[in-house]
């Protein structure tokens, strides 16, 4: 009897130990790590995407102008101020003369004294041609008196030397002439020099716009060719932006755009790709674009952020599937390594990865696949954890936490 009851004994603790184990297989099973990883799943369709790109810029001016001195100088006054609309040919600014108004003092009595020899010279000319004339007259008459032999061979040859001489008089005097003209010329083109540098340090405005900046104050000295004043054509701002050279496909100028200012973000504004630079940025990775504005707004500001976005022609219906589900590897088999696409794919109960060959995405979080996927393949978008081929998996409507 005894026997028995230790036996009985015996195989309830059998059992009750058999029951734990299952119990702690099943708890591993379901819910440690050997437990299957959920994940969500949506079926692969066909649709139409509405591509976009999407980049942040800068408001920048495309006409400015950097208004400063030719010459060092010192500062004499500055008649705007930052915010001051100038129009062309406004004062904005005056630089010292210094002694340019003697030096132009000096050059003006200089010319008139030019003015005054070449009178001179002139009329020492009137007075050689005159001379000339008259040498001339009895140079003839003393000729046809030796052919007559009134008079001797001698006294002929005097009067043709007294022509001769007149006539290089009258060349000097031409020389001089030419001389006397040639030095007014000169002292005229260095006193319109001179007043071009008495011009250049009045500071004028080259078209009409805002002052944006004032870089030196009156008496503050600069060097040739330091800004005082910045100007910038408000009808010229536009946004400079960068754009992901991996989604800029389709960039050209002429796109559609919307430019969402930092200081109004409710109010979109209508604009178009003005100019797309040639030359991108290595560094960033980013193509820059200059989009305008169709209207300019009120109250924009140089240097304020702007969120743009650019409208791409619509593609041919495709496949679509989650830029979610898309997974990133790098493939190095060959020379060189390259980035593939891959989804994971359910076929039928097993998991395996797939490689697709991408196209153009939406803003919306939707991607073309051009090949590696048909219609009605299911895959996997979301895991709460990295999944492996052939592992075990746990469709569910939504990734939560677990219930304690």
């Amino acid at each position: 009897m005894k026997l028995e009851s230790m036996m009985s004994r015996r195989v309830g603790l059998g059992l009750l130990g058999v029951l734990l184990l299952g119990a702690l297989a099943f708890v591993v099973m379901r819910s440690g790590p050997l437990a299957p990883t959920r994940v969500t799943v949506i079926e692969v369709t066909e649709g139409r995407l509405t591509p976009a790109l999407f980049g942040i810029g800068t408001v920048e001016a495309r006409r400015s102008y950097l208004i400063g001195p030719t010459t060092a100088g010192r500062v004499r006054k500055v008649a705007v101020d930052v915010g001051d609309t100038v129009k062309a040919g406004q004062l904005l600014a005056e630089m010292d003369p210094v002694d340019l108004d003697e030096r132009l003092a000096a050059l003006d009595a200089s010319i008139a004294r030019a003015g005054s020899a070449a009178a001179a010279v002139e009329a020492q000319r009137k007075d050689a041609l005159a001379k000339r004339e008259l040498a001339a007259i009895n140079a003839r008459r003393y000729v046809d008196l030796g052919e007559k032999n009134f008079i001797s061979a001698g006294v002929v040859e005097g009067k043709l030397q007294e022509q001769t001489s007149a006539d290089a008089a009258v060349s000097g005097a031409d020389a001089n002439l030419a001389a006397a003209r040639q030095d007014l010329k000169r002292l005229a083109a260095e006193r319109a020099g001179l007043l071009q540098q008495r011009d250049n340090v009045r500071l004028l405005a080259p078209s009409d716009g805002v002052v944006v900046s004032r870089d030196a104050e009156a008496g503050s000295t600069v060097v040739a060719g330091q800004a005082v004043l910045r100007l910038i054509e408000p009808s010229s701002l536009w946004v400079k932006v960068r754009f992901d050279q991996g989604r800029s496909a389709g960039l050209a100028p002429g796109l559609q755009a919307q430019i969402v200012l930092r200081s109004n973000p409710g109010r979109p504004i209508a604009g178009k790709v003005s100019r797309v630079e040639a030359i991108s940025d290595s560094v960033t990775e980013e193509r820059v674009a200059q989009v305008a504005f169709d209207s300019l707004p009120a109250g924009v500001s140089v240097g304020e952020l702007a969120e743009v976005t650019l409208a791409l022609p619509t593609p041919p219906s495709a496949l679509l599937v989650p830029n979610a589900s898309i997974k990133r590897r790098v493939d190095d088999s060959g020379m060189q390594a390259r980035e593939q696409a891959a989804v994971w794919l359910l076929d039928g109960d097993s998991l395996r990865l797939a490689p697709v060959r991408l196209g153009q995405s939406g803003l919306d979080g939707r991607v073309h696949v051009l090949d590696g996927l048909k219609a009605g393949d299911r895959i996997v978008v979301y895991s709460e954890k990295e999944l492996a081929a052939g592992g075990r998996i746990k469709v569910v409507d939504r990734l939560t936490a677990r219930s304690p």
